[in-house]
Parts: structure tokens; C-alpha cells; sequence
């Protein structure tokens, strides 16, 4: 009796093992998990590296893009005052008259003709005038240099500009030099002062 009882003592004691195709495909499995694995984390940082080298190349043309529009500023916002200048030098010459010598006549449609082709040049360039006279007040675009009281515009209109608003492909390169109306103190009472800030 004793034999017997070792004996199944021994065959409760032993381990389950897998034997053969089991051993391997529980192998195969394991690997295969484990690869399956490797591929996502792989697939993960692939995917993150393309969003961040997308990132990089959208930042780079917007940033070549600006710096291709945006480089000549400076000497966009110095032409833009010659212009103004020029502009300074036709409106002093004295207006025409039937009288006047041939040559002042000369002078005054010369010049007149260099502005034109400047300002053509510069808008080709992507430096653009524009005059807000009869425009509402933009801060963005406007430096209120003086308020008016009228009844013939609307509070807030510009009723007269200094100078021009420049801009540079959209960009403002100087501000207008403005008067702008406000209600005359006799008919509308106290008008709260113009918002000049952008």
C-alpha cells in the first residue's frame, strides 16, 4: 500500500508543463503580443514626429512668408514719409492760374506725374495710402490729433487727415494724422472724450 500511496504523492507534486506545438505556440503568442506592442509605441512616436514635423514646416513658411512681406518695413515706413513729403512739396505750389508762367505749370505737372508713378511703385510693392477722410475713427489705423465740433458729420467721423494711413501688405506702417467730429457742446450736452487707444 505504501508504494501506491508515494506514487500518487508524486504525480500530485509534479507541475503542469506544456509539451511540444502548446510550448510553442504559447511562445509564439507571447511574442507576438509583445511585438503587436512594440509596433503601437513605434507607431505612436512616428505619428508624433510627423505632427511636430508638420508643426515645424508650417511654422517655418509662415515665418519665411512673414519675413518675405514683412522685411522691408522699416524702409517702407521711411519711403512712405518721402511721400508724404512729396505730397507736401505739390500742395505748396501755388494752384494754377491763367496768368501763372508756363514753366511753374511745367514744374506742377512734373511733379505731380513722379508722385503718381511713386505711389504706382509702391503699391506694387505692397505699400498701400489710404485717406480716411469721411471714414469712421479707427484707432487701429487713426491718431486723433485734434476734435472738431460740427453738425455736418457724424461723432466720430474723420472730417480731415494731416496725413495718410500707410500700410505694408495689410500691415500699418504709419497712422493718419486726424481731426475727428464731435457733438457741438450747445446741442448735445457733455460728449465723452474721443478713445484714441487701440
Amino acid at each position: 500500500m505504501q508504494p501506491e500511496t508515494q506514487a500518487e504523492n508524486t504525480t500530485a507534486a509534479e507541475p503542469v508543463t506544456l509539451h511540444g506545438s502548446e510550448f510553442i505556440m504559447q511562445a509564439a503568442t507571447d511574442r507576438i503580443a509583445e511585438l503587436e506592442g512594440e509596433v503601437a509605441d513605434m507607431k505612436e512616436r512616428w505619428m508624433r514626429a510627423e505632427a511636430e514635423t508638420a508643426n515645424v514646416r508650417t511654422r517655418a513658411k509662415r515665418d519665411a512668408d512673414d519675413a518675405r512681406q514683412f522685411a522691408t518695413q522699416k524702409f517702407a515706413r521711411d519711403v512712405a514719409e518721402a511721400a508724404e513729403n512729396l505730397r507736401r512739396g505739390l500742395d505748396a505750389i501755388p494752384p494754377a492760374t491763367s496768368d501763372e508762367p508756363a514753366i511753374v505749370g511745367r514744374v506742377r505737372d512734373g511733379f505731380t506725374g513722379v508722385e503718381r508713378s511713386f505711389i504706382d511703385l509702391l503699391e506694387r510693392n505692397g505699400v498701400k495710402r489710404e485717406d480716411p477722410t469721411g471714414a469712421v475713427f479707427d484707432p487701429n489705423l487713426h491718431q486723433a490729433m485734434a476734435e472738431q465740433e460740427t453738425d455736418a458729420h457724424p461723432p466720430g467721423t474723420v472730417i480731415q487727415a494731416w496725413t495718410q494711413a500707410w500700410t505694408l501688405n495689410g500691415r500699418l506702417l504709419r497712422p493718419a494724422m486726424v481731426v475727428v467730429a464731435k457733438t457741438p457742446a450747445a446741442t448735445g450736452g457733455n460728449t465723452p472724450p474721443l478713445d484714441t487707444t487701440a
